[in-house]
């Protein structure tokens, strides 16, 4: 998937039937994450040339996005989701297949909406525990760059 669109705001709306039960706000939430995931993958736009392949697969942007949603949401995590009905990684690759098939996204030949499947246990990534670690983690590695 290319972070290639800028949403206009009309394509934010409820009434487009390909967004199926998610809201407006896990659209966007994928949009954002996907951003945090090139970024992580490829770095920041200006290390690379022009013309240089930002793409990143089903998988690397589903877990892009449960790091993203961690660093967004904390121990609300799962609860956000969960109101935003995105309970498996299948959600995002639904969601990001929609934005595809709006013009919001690009794919490549390789992309499959099969490559959002099953990519991690939601109860698992997002229980306190592991989210309370990856806190904890993120801070040390903030508090390491001041």
């Amino acid at each position: 998937m290319e972070d290639s669109f800028q949403p206009e705001p009309s394509s934010a709306g409820e009434s487009d039937p390909s967004r199926g039960t998610y809201p407006p706000e896990a659209f966007e939430f994928v949009r954002e994450g996907l951003e945090y995931t090139v970024h992580a993958i490829h770095g920041p736009p200006s290390d690379l040339s022009d013309g240089e392949d930002r793409h990143v697969n089903g998988r690397q942007l589903s877990l892009g996005l449960r790091d993203h949603a961690i660093r967004r949401f904390g121990l609300m995590t799962h609860s956000v989701l969960s109101y935003w009905n995105i309970h498996r990684s299948d959600d995002f690759g639904r969601i990001v297949y929609a934005m595809i098939e709006q013009n919001l996204l690009s794919r490549t030949d390789r992309d499959r909406q099969e490559d959002f499947c099953g990519v991690f246990d939601f109860e698992e990534a997002f229980s306190g525990p592991v989210v309370e670690e990856a806190l904890t983690r993120l801070r040390e590695e903030s508090s390491g760059r001041g």
